[in-house]
């Protein structure tokens, strides 16, 4: 019976050359790596190619630049500008990794696609499933909750079962022992190059100045440009006080922050745009989730009720600090992704218990629940 053929997407990272070493023995495996703008790309690409030659495999270089600049640098840098703080990796996986990256391989001739994160699937009544890590410090599931049932079908991760340490330990085995202390960076095209910096080189003439001000409309001082800030933002603001100021809101209308103190960081409800179920199909409740607002979040519990077809609400139990629009917020059932959707920019309520709830809009700003 001929082995099924594997394209293993290589970085140069431990978890990509442990997932082509756990991998080589029980499928044709050759591996591919990503040209996108990586500002060390000549390094990155001789370190794949090293480590190809030695696991003994072979290697295709996809050149994915020119994709990448107009589907995720132009999101991402006019994002920025927007107000608002985007997510690049959700949007690259589905449209750069785990869409044009996948369709070469396949194209190549390959199965399927194998990567180094740390999530699950499994195949149930027909649907592909997907699984955070079993590792809670490396899980990568939030990153990959845009993926499609047809994405899903065509993906391996072999350490989602595992823990970072083993990872290291098995590419330690094959000689591999220069891993340790390397990791990949959260933003790969910024290198070492401040955020500021990019943006502004990028975008020269988006870099004004502008008020801050409180939600009353008192004008506190002037910020250096909407691109250098985010939501729950303390430093850089440059207003003394007995307590300190944070960034509640950022208004591309007006050019305008909209500051406040910790006690206004906080909600507990929000609006989703952008919806994205997993199954394809929304969930039949409302109850039973969690729902992480960033990476870094933990999760927290909530009720998802629809609103629309397109936008949906987030009730938390407890109120969740510094909701960023922008970003996204992941749905999960214990440890199953359900769906995700964009996290809205604010609109508050002005009644009742729900001053602290950030809501679905229509256009002209008004709230589509009352």
């Amino acid at each position: 019976m001929e082995r099924k053929r594997v394209g293993i997407a290589m970085s140069g990272g431990v978890d990509s050359t442990a997932c082509a070493l756990l991998l080589q023995d029980r499928y044709e495996i050759a591996g591919f790596f990503m040209h996108l703008a990586q500002p060390d790309i000549a390094r990155q690409k001789q370190r794949v190619q090293d480590i190809a030659a030695r696991i003994g495999i072979e290697l295709h270089i996809v050149d994915l630049s020119l994709q990448f600049e107009k589907k995720i640098l132009a999101y991402f840098s006019g994002s920025y500008f927007d107000g608002i703080t985007p997510n690049p990796c959700m949007l690259c996986n589905r449209e750069i990794k785990f869409g044009l990256f996948l369709e070469t391989m396949l194209a190549a001739g390959m199965d399927c696609m194998a990567t180094g994160h740390y999530a699950r699937v499994r195949e149930m009544d027909g649907l592909f499933r997907l699984y955070k890590g079993v590792d809670p410090d490396k899980d990568q599931s939030y990153f990959l909750a845009r993926l499609t049932q047809g994405q899903l079908a065509r993906v391996l991760f072999p350490l989602g079962d595992r823990k970072k340490e083993e990872a290291y330990a098995l590419a330690e085995r094959y000689g591999f022992s220069d891993f340790r202390g390397i990791e990949s960076q959260d933003i790969c095209f910024l290198g070492q190059e401040g955020l500021g910096s990019y943006l502004e080189k990028r975008r020269p003439e988006g870099t004004l100045p502008g008020s801050i001000m409180t939600r009353d409309g008192r004008l506190l001082g002037q910020h250096k440009g909407l691109y250098r800030y985010t939501i729950g933002q303390r430093r850089g603001l440059g207003l003394p006080d007995a307590t300190p100021w944070y960034v509640l809101a950022i208004q591309k209308e007006g050019n305008k922050i909209i500051a406040g103190k910790e006690e206004d960081l906080y909600h507990d409800c929000i609006g989703i745009t952008n919806i994205h179920w997993l199954a394809d199909r929304p969930p039949l409740q409302e109850t039973g989730y969690q729902v992480r607002i960033r990476y870094s979040h933990r999760g927290a519990e909530a009720t998802v009720t629809r609103i629309t077809d397109t936008q949906y609400t987030i009730t938390f139990r407890d109120k969740q600090r510094a909701v960023t629009p922008g970003q996204f917020a992941v749905i999960y059932r214990n440890d199953e992704v359900i769906g995700c959707g964009e996290i809205l920019a604010e609109s508050l309520k002005t009644a009742g218990d729900h001053r602290n709830c950030i809501l679905p809009v229509q256009k002209n700003g008004t709230p589509l629940v009352s």
